[in-house]
Formats: C-alpha cells, structure tokens, sequence
C-alpha cells in the first residue's frame, strides 16, 4: 500500500441520552477521525479519546497533537507498506497515547482489506457471519430507574446486559434486576471504583450469578486483582489495566483476570488486539470487545474484531440507534431477535460516510499530503 494523503476531522455527535460512568456523566461524544489515501481507497479509522483524561492519559487534543506531530509522519517516511501488522512495529518506540494509534492502525486495516478485495473480518483471520452483542447501561438514579431501563433494552433484544455500578449504587441495583429479570445474562462494571476493602462486597455479589465484575480495582493494577480473584467466585475482567500484550501476559501469570475486555482503541488497534486474543487464547481465557460509546467507524472495526474464534461473551456493540439518533455511516447496524449483529461481507470494514452527517459533524479538518 502506498499512502499518498491523511485526512483528520475532530467531529461531535450529541448522545440521545446522557450516559454516566463512576468518573463522568456524557452528554456527547467528541472525537476523531482518520481517512487513510491510497490512489484508488480510503481507509477508515476512529480515535476514541475522551476530551478529559479520565479514562486513559488520552485526550482529542493530545491525541491530534500525537497524530499530526508523530504519527502520521512515521506513515509518510515508509515507502510502502505491505501489511498492516508493519504500523504496530512503526509506532512502537511511542510510549502509550494508543488510542491515537489505533485510529491509523485501524484505516490502514480497512484500507488492506479494500485493496484486496476482501471484508475486514476475512482480512482479519475472523470466521463468523454474524457476532453477539450486549448492551451497556450508564448508572441510573434509582433502582427503579434502572428497571425501566433494562426493560426497554430487553424487549429490542439484547439477552446481555452490562450495569455500570459505584460505590452506593451496585449491591441493591444488582439484586433488583436480577430479582425482576431472572437469569439474564448480567454482569457488573465498575470502572475502577473499589478498593481492596470492599471484598466483602464482592462476596455477597458471588450470589447474583454475574458472568463477571469488569474492572473493580485501580485501573492501572493487576496486583489486588490477584488477591480480589483469589476471595471470590466470579470470574473478574480486566479492561482499564490491559494495554498490552504484554500487561496481558502479565494479568494472566499473576491470575489477575478469568477474562479480558479487549477494547481496539485501548490496546493500539487491531494489531495489539488480534496478539492479546491470540494469547489468551493459548491460555484458555475467553476474551470479548468492548466499546467507547461507538460511533459508526469504530463500531465498524469492532465487528469485524469480533468474528475471531476466542471472542467468546457477546461484546459492547450495539445498534446504531443505542447512542444515536444519527450515526454517519450506513448501512444502520441492527440486532436481530437473538442479539446478533451481521458482519458486513463487501470489501473493507462494510460501512460508507453519509456524506452531508459526515461534514455535519466535522467542526476541523486537516489534510496531510505525501
């Protein structure tokens, strides 16, 4: 592939619902996008930074500076670049700032499977026509609140259902879906909000029968998460902790993790992803991919993900309209009556820009020629 132009756009997309997190409540998604050139396609990729540095060290800001000042120049002094995998190596020497790596890793991605002729998912390694997905729930005012919510999910279709909890708001909002819903699917997310005192919190979660508790501890640890996994039954997922294979290779020596939440933008792109799915495979440790309150883009690179074999829990990846009132690509992503998403079968990632919501939403630009 040789590349001849990089297009980045910073766009904002107003959410149908604010969306509360234990270290923030949103209320739009700020974000990025790469266009990758070659003479006959365009790739497409997605920074997931937030505009605070709450989730990662990243934000659309650093992550632009990253991008225009480091990264893209590192694609222009390569002459040719015969495989994606070669963009992971390019950029290694760059400590972290993975979510601005992903978005170049991810285009130059779709912009290989483009030229060959093939879907992400194929180009990928990936076997399945379709991938199950969950939904996501931000944390609510009330219990009851958070019923009416989960109802509506329910009835469009989704069987997994992930509540973010913090202190306060967990035990009692666990024991009321699962008292009114049965034996759901139901697993906890807790953004890094506990501590190692609260075991005895997460022993009296062993009886909710979650198919897991996903970040408890500090988002850097992998340390305590040995110790909380050791006390209790349900499998604990690392998300925030794994930037790496290596931090998963790490996690899973330790016994940190039963499963991992390989999120693209987290890890550095596809590259990273496909060598952490592949290692934990080796060491029977199903993984699944979670989201960053997805636009079309991202969505796109996480489905095509998906279709690999050790992707075993339905993932955070919704229809279009569970953040959305408008998303900018189409075809519109739907979940059918079990759940399931279909992966796209054309060329690429499967997904176009509708081109009026594509300029719409994009506030700056930039073009970057060879």
């Amino acid at each position: 592939m040789k590349v001849e132009k990089i297009v980045l756009r910073r766009m904002k997309m107003q959410l149908k619902n604010p969306f509360e997190v234990s270290f923030a409540v949103l209320k739009e998604r700020d974000f990025i996008v790469v266009e990758v050139h070659s003479k006959d396609f365009i790739g497409y990729g997605d920074c997931s930074a937030m505009p605070f540095p709450f989730y990662n060290e990243e934000t659309n800001n650093t992550a632009w500076h990253i991008l225009e000042d480091f990264l893209i120049p590192l694609i222009f002094e390569k002459q040719d670049i015969s495989h994606p995998e070669e963009v992971n190596n390019l950029f290694s020497h760059i400590r972290r700032n993975q979510m601005a790596k992903s978005a170049l890793d991810c285009a130059i991605w779709d912009l290989y499977a483009k030229e060959k002729g093939i879907p992400l998912s194929q180009a990928l390694g990936g076997n399945r026509n379709q991938i199950e997905t969950g939904v996501s729930i931000g944390i609510q005012q009330t219990s009851d609140d958070l019923l009416r919510v989960v109802e509506g999910h329910l009835e469009e279709g989704y069987r997994r259902v992930k509540i973010k909890i913090k202190p306060g708001k967990d035990i009692k909002y666990l024991e009321a879906v699962r008292k009114r819903f049965g034996d759901i699917m139901l697993m906890a997310d807790a953004n890094s909000s506990y501590t190692l005192n609260d075991i005895d919190l997460f022993k009296e979660m062993d009886k909710l029968n979650l198919i897991m508790i996903e970040q408890p501890l500090s988002h850097d640890d992998i340390v305590d998460h040995a110790k909380l996994q050791a006390a209790i039954k349900t499998r604990i997922c690392l998300d925030e902790s794994i930037h790496s294979v290596e931090d998963a290779r790490k996690a899973i020596e330790l016994g940190s993790t039963q499963t991992i939440n390989i999120k693209v933008a987290r890890v550095g792109g596809l590259t990273e992803t496909k060598k952490i799915h592949d290692l934990c495979a080796s060491h029977n440790i199903p993984v699944w991919c979670g989201g960053m309150i997805d636009t079309g883009i991202s969505r796109a690179h996480n489905i095509s993900i998906a279709t690999l074999p050790n992707f075993k829990f339905p993932g955070d990846i919704p229809a279009s309209t569970r953040y959305w009132n408008e998303d900018f690509v189409y075809p519109e992503v739907t979940i059918d009556k079990n759940s399931m998403v279909e992966v796209p079968q054309t060329p690429g990632i499967g997904f176009q820009p509708i081109t009026n919501l594509y300029d719409q939403f994009t506030y700056a630009k930039k073009e970057f020629i060879k």
